[in-house]
């Protein structure tokens, strides 16, 4: 399917997703092989931001960051954020969040230290979009076109759960993100196709 420029995933608009952090505990932020992928602009902007969120950080993160920076280029040929140890990103930190929900505080949870920073009211930059999409992946093409793919993560099983239980669509989930990356404009096309594919799927049944 296609809005605009941008080929989007099927499953994106009818895969049900709403993160919780209760049962994971952001977790996609150690786990896997790779760090976050980040633009040459958002790797500027982090090492502009670097100075307010470096306390904040692990020696072993900070040993990482000054031998190598905060990004490199992994065995695909994407400039992603460092890693320690292999999986855990450089700005991976731990603390203890409020949830809106019947969870109450959630001890121990994996944040991330430039979007704390930001929330502190200490940086204009929050996060590279790549983190605020998860688990939808983006990917440009050379001839302009982008694709949006849906990531689906064993370890994210809890955000499936809750989001059938909400009946809360990724793409929904995600408006925020996706709005800030496409435009107004763009996200309600994709609302329209959704609409449209709802009431083909409903028709079918």
């Amino acid at each position: 399917m296609q809005v605009g420029d941008v080929l989007v995933s099927s499953e994106i608009l009818t895969e049900h997703f709403c993160c919780d952090l209760a049962q994971c505990k952001g977790q996609c932020c150690v786990e896997g092989d790779a760090g976050a992928p980040v633009t040459l602009d958002e790797v500027m902007e982090i090492e502009n931001v670097l100075d307010e969120v470096w306390s904040g950080l692990s020696a072993s993160a900070q040993a990482v960051i000054d031998k190598q920076g905060v990004a490199y280029t992994d065995q695909e040929g994407d400039l992603v954020t460092s890693i320690v140890n292999g999986k855990d990103c450089v700005f991976t930190c731990y603390g203890d969040i409020e949830d809106s929900g019947e969870a109450g505080m959630i001890r121990n949870c994996c944040l991330c230290a430039l979007e704390k920073a930001h929330r502190n009211g200490k940086t204009d930059f929050c996060k590279p979009i790549s983190c605020a999409l998860y688990p939808i992946r983006v990917k440009e093409f050379s001839n302009g076109l982008v694709g949006l793919n849906y990531n689906k993560w064993d370890i994210c099983r809890c955000a499936r759960e809750k989001g059938s239980l909400l009946q809360l669509p990724l793409y929904r989930f995600l408006k925020n993100p996706l709005t800030q990356r496409f435009g107004e404009s763009w996200y309600k096309e994709l609302e329209t196709l959704a609409k449209e594919l709802e009431s083909i799927t409903t028709s079918d049944t």
